[in-house]
């Protein structure tokens, strides 16, 4: 599969994935939206090609989903020198079924001790999250690593991947960490690895690699185990214009075909109208 992407005007970035129906576009000052276009040429928004929402964000009842993710009056406080410091100060969020969502702000405004919260990797000093219907805030070590491992998925700053391992490689081992069936890797992993485009790089390592595949077999890595929430910390930080819009053409596939919830922490504005919400904080506050 190979990542198409068109730039029209000062701010404006479009990435389209061949086959996949999709296509998003923003420009500055705009919330961009994907859309899908159904045979008959008739343009429906939200990636669907029928005028009725038949998508898994609607309820049995024809009720809207919950929310995958509720984060309720949320402080964290750590002790530095011997003194307070309040990192998070009454967060109130929630994380929509089959959405990007975007956590904006400078680098110490809190993004990533919320991200690794909503991750289940930290527990709250004050307030509540509520994964579905289980209580985050109220379980312990082991009981948050279990749901993580299984529902969750995990992308961060830095790559972490085996050098001396091929990108297919690369996902099984993460397969495997998982728990998943062994007769299961070989194919999930290369599926994978086609989602995110790379299924002619497949054989390759590491460093025969861009940042930019680097960063998809990654991604490839994070969603291997089917997760139901998929959280990336900054992951075009270290990339280029060009190869951002192609990691969020990447993300918008992804929550169409593997029916995933994205939260992801950025700095970087040219890639905020690709987001279904965002979230801007400032001073450990969403403002």
């Amino acid at each position: 599969m190979k990542w198409g992407l068109n730039w029209r005007k000062k701010g404006a970035v479009t990435a389209e994935a061949p086959g996949s129906g999709e296509k998003t576009e923003g420009a500055s000052g705009e919330s961009a939206r994907p859309v899908s276009v159904a045979e008959n040429g008739a343009v429906f928004p939200g990636g669907t090609t029928s005028g009725a929402d038949k998508s898994p964000e609607a309820a049995e009842d024809g009720g809207p989903r919950k929310p995958i993710l509720r984060v309720s009056g949320v402080e964290r406080t750590f002790q530095v020198g011997g003194r307070p410091l309040h990192v998070l100060k009454g967060i109130d969020m929630e994380l929509p079924y089959r959405k990007l969502i975007m956590l904006k702000g400078r680098s110490g405004s809190g993004k990533t001790t919320l991200l690794n919260l909503i991750g289940g990797l930290d527990r709250p000093t004050k307030g509540e999250i509520w994964f579905g219907d289980l209580p985050f805030h109220e379980m312990n070590d082991d009981k948050r690593t279990h749901i993580r491992r299984k529902e969750i998925g995990f992308i961060f700053q830095a790559y972490a991947l085996m050098p001396m391992l091929s990108a297919l490689e690369n996902v099984e081992l993460s397969m495997r960490m998982a728990g998943t069936p062994r007769s299961e890797w070989r194919e999930r992993a290369a599926r994978c690895l086609e989602l995110v485009g790379l299924e002619k790089r497949m054989k390759h390592r590491p460093f025969e690699l861009s940042g930019g595949e680097q960063q998809r077999v990654a991604i490839a890595k994070a969603i291997a185990h089917k997760p139901r929430l998929l959280l990336a910390d900054e992951p075009t930080a270290e990339l280029d214009s060009q190869m951002a819009a192609q990691i969020m053409a990447v993300f918008q596939n992804i929550i169409r075909t593997e029916q995933v919830t994205i939260c992801m922490t950025t700095h970087d504005p040219t890639i905020l109208e690709v987001a279904d919400h965002v979230y801007e904080m400032v001073d450990g506050k969403i403002s």
